[in-house]
């Protein structure tokens, strides 16, 4: 794998990759630091100039997207104490209080040195266990990965807290998306007499509908409020270096311990950032000596919730590469990238694409350093960029989306199918149902389905799913999934009873 990773070294160091990673983490950055934008929508945005690029180029792209991202989330938790993206949500409770203190260039300066950090402990996992999943999960068969994405899609589902069964709805028509067009029989299904439906769907105007054009419709919605608080901000910000590096030398253990929280977290499919985001500054206030301070602009606050924010980029690319299960949901998206340059992520990726592989290794790497000096030398005006409205923001994405619908086949057709499954999306969301689970349904559908025909054809018997000890356990944890989150909801219900119910005695 040496080999491999110095030569795709070489590719990823020539100019043409470095300007796009470049790029890519620059519009990560930007992307984050708009409340509201979201990694996925960065993503999203920058999917379809990847379709004329090689391989390795458009993957360099989409992970520079990727680290810049998660990073640039600190931008507007800092200056607005708005998260700019879901998974930096802890960020504001420390580095909003800390920069009102006068301090906001430390408190940037420690969540971008963290995020650095964490960027590179996660790609030391991933370089360490990406290798070993892969290896074992060659002896994987059709059932075992039949098994395998159905845990993947209950497990995701059963996230969506106090909505199970909503999200595993969504998982179902997700799924059902994806039957849409020719069957491997060459049958015609749900095509409803549209010749265009004849080859199904297009992956990414649906993922684009779903998430992006009703997330910023919801958007609209949600920051109308906040718009007006955000005015007048000062977002000059010097960094004091020599303050940070004694910040951080104190932080050691913190960092290292959120990092591997973030780590693990993005290994598991469907959780993310935000859920490490969580459990990380839990887990620092419970090991800090002064856990009183936490909430007030405390250093510790600030490197758990960004080492283990930015760690997720490295630890989700484990089940997607090793196992072809995506992390989350920009893993998804970054699933797609692959799939369309004729790409299938799992163990046999390792094998057939090492190159590749090591060029995704390299570009996180890379991707870090060049976040660290964006970061550092243009905070100012990322902290201006902060300040877009959401009135100018949407209508500029939206084009942007439509645009890039249409050159996947320049086909109006797509344009369609992104602003009907936008809608169907937006309408979703405002009824609570969870959408991570309906696109992790289009995206590993196809593939449920053929494994499970490869699996019917070599024995038609149902019972060998649950003869096979490997694939009896995926389903076991599947319906373990299940039921732990009925209880958790029942839980939930039981606790909102009890509250209501409090004031009354």
């Amino acid at each position: 794998m040496a080999d491999f990773f110095l030569q795709a070294l070489g590719q990823v160091s020539s100019p043409s990759v470095l300007a796009l990673i470049v790029i890519g983490v620059l519009f990560g950055i930007i992307g984050g630091s708009i409340p509201g934008f979201t990694v996925t929508m960065a993503i999203l945005v920058v999917f379809p100039f990847t379709f004329a690029m090689d391989p390795v180029s458009g993957v360099s792209l989409m992970v520079g997207v990727f680290v810049g991202g998660y990073s640039g989330g600190i931008v507007s938790g800092v200056m607005l104490g708005i998260p700019g993206t879901p998974s930096s949500i802890t960020t504001v409770y420390d580095g909003y209080p800390m920069a009102q203190n006068g301090e906001p260039g430390r408190a940037l300066g420690i969540g971008v040195a963290a995020s650095f950090l964490g960027t590179l402990i996660s790609v030391a996992v991933l370089v360490f266990f990406g290798p070993l999943i892969a290896s074992f999960s060659m002896n994987f068969r059709p059932w075992e990965i039949t098994a395998l994405i159905v845990f993947a899609l209950t497990l995701v589902a059963g996230l969506s807290s106090g909505a199970l069964i909503k999200g595993l709805l969504a998982a179902a028509l997700g799924l059902l998306i994806t039957t849409v067009g020719y069957d491997r029989n060459s049958n015609l299904r749900f095509d409803f007499g549209l010749p265009a439906l004849g080859s199904g769907f297009e992956i990414l105007p649906v993922m684009i509908g779903i998430f992006a054009f009703s997330q910023l419709m919801g958007n609209l919605e949600k920051l109308r409020d906040e718009q007006g608080k955000i005015k007048g901000v000062d977002t000059s910000v010097t960094i004091p270096y020599g303050r940070i590096l004694k910040d951080m030398g104190s932080q050691k253990l913190n960092t290292l311990r959120s990092s591997l929280i973030g780590s693990l977290v993005g290994a598991l499919p469907g959780t993310g950032g935000t859920v490490a985001n969580f459990i990380s500054y839990d887990q620092a206030k419970k090991f800090s000596k002064h856990p009183e301070t936490f909430g007030k602009g405390t250093p510790s606050g600030i490197v758990a919730s960004e080492a283990s924010n930015s760690a997720v980029a490295g630890g989700a690319f484990v089940p997607t590469l090793a196992l072809g299960i995506p992390g989350d949901l920009p893993m998804a998206i970054m699933m797609g990238v692959l799939i369309l340059h004729g790409i299938t992520p799992g163990p046999l990726m390792f094998e057939q694409n090492p190159v590749l592989v090591g060029a995704i290794y390299a570009s996180l790497l890379i991707g870090a350093v060049i976040m660290v000096l964006c970061q550092l030398l243009l905070v100012r005006w990322f902290a201006k960029i902060s300040l877009i409205p959401q009135e100018v923001l949407v209508p500029v994405v939206l084009m942007l989306c439509a645009i890039g619908s249409y050159a996947l086949n320049n086909n109006l057709f797509d344009i369609w199918v992104l602003f009907v499954f936008g809608v169907i999306g937006y309408l979703l969301w405002k009824a609570g149902v969870p959408l991570t689970p309906l696109i992790l349904g289009v995206v590993l559908g196809n593939n449920l389905e053929r494994q499970l025909f490869r699996a019917l054809e070599l024995d038609e018997s149902w019972m060998t799913f649950l003869t096979r000890p490997l694939s009896a356990l995926f389903l076991a944890l599947a319906v373990a999934s299940v039921i732990f989150s009925l209880y958790q909801d029942r839980k939930i219900q039981h606790n909102q009873l009890r509250a209501r119910n409090l004031p009354e005695q």
